[in-house]
C-alpha cells in the first residue's frame, strides 16, 4: 500500500511525488523497472512528463515527480491495474512501502525535503522563481529567433508569445526549478 498526503486543488496540474527506498542489491533491477513504468505512465491521458531524482552515492532513495494535467487523470494512473501490477513486481526490491504525495501547480518545487515539512516564506519563493524566469525571458526569444525567421507565421504577436511562454514554463518545471531548489534548499527552508 502507499502512504499519501494531498495538497491539491481542482483545475490545476497535479504532481505525484513518489518516493522509493531501494535495496542496495536491487538498484539495477529498479532502474530497468523505472524505465518501463515511466513508459507506461506516458501513455496515459493527461501525462505531462516525469522527473527522476536519483540518489547520491551511498543512498538508495529515489524521488519521482510525475505530472498530470488534472487530478482525475492522475488518479486514473494511480489506481490503474497496470500500475498496481508494476508496483507488485518491484515491491520485493523496495526497503519500505512507497510514499506518494499529491501537489497542485508549482507547489511541488517548494516542498521541503522529507526531514522538514514546511513551506518556505513567500518572498523566498518569489526571489527564486524570479531568478529562474528572468534570464529565461531573455534567452528563450533569442533561441527561437532562427525558427521564427524560417517560419514567419509563428512570428505573429500572440503566437510568438505563446511559444516563448510554453518554452519557459517547460524549462522551469522540468529542467531548471528542480535543480535550483535543491541548490538553494538550505537557504529556502531556514
Amino acid at each position: 500500500m502507499t502512504s499519501s498526503s494531498i495538497s491539491s486543488s481542482s483545475g490545476s496540474s497535479i504532481t505525484l511525488r513518489i518516493q522509493h527506498r531501494v535495496n542496495p542489491d536491487a538498484i539495477e533491477r529498479y532502474e530497468d523497472w523505472l524505465r518501463r513504468i515511466i513508459d507506461v505512465a506516458g501513455r496515459y491521458c493527461g501525462h505531462q512528463g516525469v522527473h527522476v531524482m536519483r540518489p547520491p552515492a551511498g543512498s538508495q532513495d529515489y524521488e519521482i515527480a510525475l505530472r498530470f494535467a488534472t487530478e482525475d487523470e492522475a488518479d486514473r494512473w494511480r489506481h490503474s491495474e497496470e500500475r498496481r501490477r508494476l508496483i507488485e513486481e518491484i515491491r520485493p526490491a523496495l526497503q519500505q512501502e512507497e510514499a506518494i504525495e499529491i501537489h497542485s501547480g508549482i507547489d511541488y518545487w517548494f516542498t521541503a525535503p522529507a526531514a522538514k515539512r514546511q513551506q518556505p516564506v513567500r518572498w523566498k519563493q518569489w526571489v527564486v522563481t524570479t531568478a529562474v524566469i528572468w534570464p529565461l525571458t531573455m534567452i528563450v526569444p533569442i533561441l527561437w529567433q532562427p525558427v521564427l525567421s524560417f517560419i514567419p507565421q509563428l512570428d505573429i504577436w500572440g503566437v510568438r508569445n505563446g511559444l516563448f511562454a510554453a518554452t519557459i514554463v517547460g524549462l522551469v518545471v522540468y529542467v531548471v526549478m528542480p535543480r535550483v531548489v535543491r541548490l538553494v534548499a538550505g537557504w529556502m527552508f531556514r
